[in-house]
């Protein structure tokens, strides 16, 4: 068995729609979050021809530098932007100062506006080149009109919480989950929301029927969460809480009651919204929160969990790629995943 696991391909090739270029790599993706998606995470990856979207706080000359300290790692990291005028500009700059970029995260938490259509529309046209992974949404139509307006790669996850462990329980059920399994607290503040595996299955289909591509972000806390995210048709799967606490991760180790943790929230949560915007604007609510996480060390030992799951996922099934994996999966409703006996 342990032979057989090594021989598992987890790597990927794609070639995308709009830009023509072409991929290679591990399709796994750090989240954009503050938190996790830093330079010194993508040192890490790019180890691994793993992929960082890099968050959107640095600034050009902490670019230029890692760019000029870490060239290996361009090729496997996306800038990441919101989608005013001010994000435009500061897109631009980094873009044409750091021309070995070849990929563009443009990330909203929510993408169903016109406004935002028309803003993948005007990148597209200022980087035909440039791959663009654009969202977040969790329906086909959305992500067609996203492919059309020049996007590559579809962000797939609004309110998704933790929904891969039992999906398709009562709404009472599924918001308990993701209140207490996840920084992301849309559906809590909102009430919008969609399964996460529903929405993977359904935004794959739409995607990949117009040789599109889809991430699926949000709602993943072990490996075998991400193997079901590929198992369902996900093109790559983006983990933010799986690689917070680790050293690689911005800010400081602390110690509360004799254990070593280290905060993490979400990008549209209070402590995000007052570090980067001021405060919680009057007319909006945060809907993220901050939570501290166990300090976890090296996210090497991560990495390795989270790859040795996935291969072991595939021999399971009978899959000799991770390419082949969505081919052998069949997917079952359960009222529980594994036994609380010892609980």
């Amino acid at each position: 068995m342990h032979s057989f696991l090594l021989q598992v391909d987890l790597m990927r090739t794609f070639t995308f729609r709009n830009s023509k270029q072409t991929y290679t790599g591990i399709p796994i993706i750090v989240a954009n979050m503050d938190t996790v998606g830093t330079f010194e995470m993508a040192q890490v990856m790019t180890k691994y021809a793993m992929f960082t979207a890099i968050h959107k706080h640095y600034s050009l000359e902490q670019w230029k530098l890692f760019a000029s300290n870490h060239p290996e790692c361009l090729e496997h990291v996306a800038v990441s932007s919101g989608s005013g005028i001010a994000d435009f500009e500061r897109l631009t700059n980094i873009v044409e100062a750091i021309p070995l970029i070849k990929y563009i995260c443009l990330d909203v938490a929510n993408g169903y506006s016109e406004h935002f259509v028309e803003f993948v529309k005007a990148v597209h046209s200022r980087f035909p080149k440039h791959t663009i992974m654009a969202g977040n949404v969790v329906t086909g139509e959305m992500v067609e009109e996203l492919l059309l307006a020049g996007a590559d790669i579809i962000k797939v996850g609004i309110g998704p919480g933790k929904l891969w462990k039992r999906m398709e329980e009562t709404v009472k059920e599924v918001e308990t989950l993701a209140k207490f399994r996840s920084v992301c607290t849309t559906r809590i503040k909102t009430g919008v929301g969609y399964p996460q595996l529903s929405a993977v299955i359904e935004c794959a289909d739409s995607a990949h029927g117009l040789n599109g591509h889809i991430i699926s972000d949000g709602g993943c806390s072990c490996p075998g969460d991400v193997a079901k995210a590929f198992g369902a048709g996900a093109d790559f799967v983006m983990l933010g809480g799986m690689f917070a606490g680790h050293d690689q991760c911005a800010g400081e180790v602390i110690e509360k009651n004799g254990k070593k943790m280290k905060l993490f929230y979400g990008m549209s949560s209070d402590t995000a919204m007052k570090k980067h915007a001021g405060g919680v604007a009057e007319y909006r609510a945060s809907e993220g929160k901050t939570v501290e996480v166990p300090y976890k060390g090296d996210v090497e030992d991560t990495i390795r969990d989270i790859l040795g799951g996935l291969r072991s996922t595939c021999t399971y099934v009978g899959a000799a790629k991770l390419k082949e994996l969505s081919r052998r999966t069949t997917f079952i409703r359960v009222t529980q995943q594994h036994s609380q006996v010892f609980s």
